[in-house]
């Protein structure tokens, strides 16, 4: 039996993304990350002050890691960039996609091993099936791992490094792969982790906590799910937005879970009947969080 739980958490941002994606943390500085990816936004989130920082780019941008305590790489809709923290400056690393200006970034993270891996997307719905793939991205070494993806999700990986997941949630069949943990490329083929085609809630971000199980946001429904590593659904914790889009590991311990959420094509009357939509959370659940390793150039 899978236990429900109402929310008991909290608002971290109530400045309201279009697309809130991406979020990842600094334990380094105690500092929250994420996009509002169609408004070309970084957001930066002090957790000591709780002071918000809205960082305006130049491209729409979705996956950010830390590369030192000076850098960080953003995964933006034409290539790779590292960003100077203290100025705000861009360099490009390497371009990916960016002969295709109708494609975009979506959802990704770095693994153990401090690789990477990301997926690319339609900006509209026109042509998305089947139009992205997914990288993996080793300094500036490039490698498509799976293509013919529409909506590029839920990517995160087991503690140890050996397992990989993703799932195109225009499918909504959750996929694993084995991998070798020393360079997170895949060493076997993908498998459905959790097939949920034709399930209410889109399969959307995900990160995997210190005892290998994942937990999802399900775009549509307002829910989080933590899966067991068999790929059953465990618990399910309510969100108050609708479009919950990704999580990540916050605190000083990774104790805590940071939830973005959308109000992307909502009408007047939905975005008032979802008065949160596009709001950042704390869960307000205890959790057993790894953070999200640095990426190496």
């Amino acid at each position: 039996m899978t236990d429900t739980h109402d929310f008991q958490g909290s608002v971290l941002s109530a400045t309201s993304a279009h697309l809130g994606e991406g979020p990842t943390f600094d334990p380094n500085t105690n500092t929250a990350y994420w996009f509002s990816i169609l408004d070309c936004e970084l957001h930066e989130l002090s957790l000591d002050t709780n002071e918000l920082a809205i960082h305006k780019l130049p491209f729409m941008a979705s996956v950010l890691a830390r590369i030192d305590d000076e850098r960080q790489l953003i995964v933006s809709e034409n290539g790779l960039y590292i960003r100077e923290k203290a100025t705000g400056a861009l360099s490009l690393v390497t371009p990916i996609e960016n002969d295709q200006p109708h494609m975009r970034s979506n959802d990704g993270r770095t693994h153990p091993s401090g690789s990477l891996w990301f997926g690319t997307m339609t900006k509209t719905g026109e042509g998305r099936k089947g139009a992205g793939k997914i990288y993996h991205v080793a300094g500036s070494t490039v490698t498509t791992l799976f293509e013919g993806v529409s909506i590029p999700n839920g990517i995160c990986f087991s503690p140890d490094g050996t397992i990989g997941y993703w799932v195109d949630t225009m499918e909504n069949r959750y996929m694993r792969v084995a991998l070798d943990a020393l360079t997170g490329l895949p060493v076997g083929e993908a498998e459905v982790f959790s097939d949920e085609a034709g399930v209410d809630g889109g399969i959307d971000g995900s990160v995997c906590d210190a005892e290998g199980y994942v937990w999802n946001t399900r775009w549509g429904v307002g829910e989080v799910r933590r899966y067991s590593p068999a790929g059953d659904v465990v618990a399910i914790y309510k969100v108050p937005a609708t479009q919950t889009t990704c999580p990540a590991f916050i605190g000083a311990d990774a104790d805590r879970l940071l939830v973005t959420s959308a109000r992307e094509g909502m009408s007047a009357e939905e975005k008032a009947a979802d008065p949160k939509a596009g709001f950042t959370f704390d869960l307000g659940v205890k959790v057993k969080g790894v953070f999200d390793a640095p990426f190496k150039l």
